[in-house]
């Protein structure tokens, strides 16, 4: 069975969705699914064509017994809704071309979203290749641009919205990565069928009792003593990240260290603030490697997972979520609805605190350093919860029951 993975992000950059697909596809891949990857040259998020690829049309790359193929892409660090919409439709018009060109048929084809707009090219291609069309919803667009301001005009909006409803109809599958999204897309599209498509973590990969420290702290200028609490993922708008900053400012006699680590466009904004309110214990880090994360977290107290305060992130769930608790760190979560019911009310992971209240994070930051055997506790049942219901393994292997369901399903047609 061949499966052809449509996304436009990809390593070797690094973010939750490079990251989620890479360990999907090598899993599956060693199923027994022939695996090619389509996807746009390296350049997130710097917005900047990696130089090993730079003025590249086309280049192909094997990964981890993976086919990869790449096609260009238009990059700017301009964030307007032009030059955002020149850069999804680049690689919208160029996959298709490469797809075309260099590929041959697939039985399925799997399409990443967002951007959106990708679905163009993958409806093409699956009518073109008579290929089964699965969809993978990671955030539910145009609706987060709505709810978050990224995107005003309502006449796109609304072919943004069409778009939608197009894509969902014409797949035989569509996947959701939070149990929010999966249910959106169901009530709104009743003949649409569903299949829950978590996040998760390589408890191999993140495994405290074979990880070391090293000297993190002692190389970002961080004391023994200190509490450290790690913002570690996209400095963007939907995080709210002025929380820690407003906490960080109530905490500077705690010996309490808030360290946000990352790229995004809200980063200088935010190291702005941080100036003018003189906070000696907040530090911006550079976003790292995937390699060098499990010693950085196994160095830190607690892991910080704010989101906004909107009804829209009432079903969200940060990837960050998972490479924490794997690592037995506890977390402070500021997500309402069903991140809360899943890591706080059932897996007792760590704490609560409302989105956007700087006074109830520091709460949950004083109870957590008043008591390090409970931080202890909830870090151990983090890592069982997300062995018993997030392990990358067990997640593979329910995708892969589906798609065996719907190749099936292909041959009775065939018949």
């Amino acid at each position: 069975m061949k499966l052809l993975l449509l996304t436009q992000y990809f390593p070797p950059e690094t973010g939750a969705p490079q990251n989620r697909l890479f360990e999907l596809a090598v899993r599956l891949n060693r199923m027994g699914i022939d695996i090619t990857v389509l996807t746009a040259m390296p350049n997130y998020p710097q917005m900047k064509v990696y130089k090993e690829y730079a003025g590249l049309d086309y280049h192909y790359e094997e990964m981890s017994g993976l086919k990869v193929h790449r096609s260009s892409i238009y990059v700017s660090t301009d964030r307007s809704i032009i030059s955002r919409l020149r850069n999804y439709f680049s690689f919208v018009i160029s996959s298709r071309r490469t797809a075309m060109s260099k590929l041959g048929n697939f039985d399925l084809i799997m399409c990443e979203s967002p951007p959106l707009f990708l679905g163009y090219t993958a409806m093409y291609l699956a009518r073109k290749k008579k290929a089964k069309l699965i969809f993978n919803v990671s955030d539910l667009w145009p609706e987060s641009a709505e709810k978050l301001g990224v995107v005003n005009n309502k006449f796109l909006l609304n072919k943004a919205y069409q778009l939608e409803a197009k894509i969902y109809r014409r797949s035989d599958l569509v996947t959701g990565q939070t149990q929010g999204i999966v249910k959106s897309v169901a009530n709104r599209f009743p003949g649409v069928k569903t299949f829950w498509l978590p996040n998760g973590a390589d408890l191999s990969y993140y495994d405290p009792a074979r990880i070391e420290k090293g000297n993190w702290r002692e190389m970002n200028g961080i004391k023994d003593e200190d509490h450290v609490f790690l913002y570690a993922g996209i400095v963007g708008i939907a995080q709210g990240l002025e929380v820690i900053l407003y906490a960080a400012e109530r905490l500077k006699s705690d010996n309490c260290v808030f360290v946000i680590l990352g790229s995004g466009p809200e980063k200088e904004r935010l190291m702005q603030i941080s100036r003018d309110a003189g906070l000696k214990n907040v530090k911006f880090l550079d976003a790292v490697g995937k390699t060098e994360m499990p010693s950085i977290l196994k160095s830190v107290d607690a892991a910080i997972i704010p989101l906004k305060k909107l009804e829209l992130f009432k079903g969200a769930i940060p990837s960050k979520i998972f490479e924490a608790l794997a690592m037995e760190i506890p977390i402070l979560l500021g997500v309402e609805g069903e991140a809360r019911d899943l890591f706080i009310d059932k897996g007792q992971c760590g704490l609560f605190f409302e989105p956007q209240n700087d006074a109830d994070l520091v709460k949950a930051i004083r109870i957590m350093i008043s008591d390090k055997l409970k931080m202890q506790v909830m870090g151990k049942n983090g890592r069982k919860y997300v062995n018993e219901n997030f392990n990358r393994d067990l997640i593979a292997s329910k995708l892969y029951k589906e798609i065996l369901s719907l190749s099936s399903t292909m041959k009775t047609e065939n018949k």
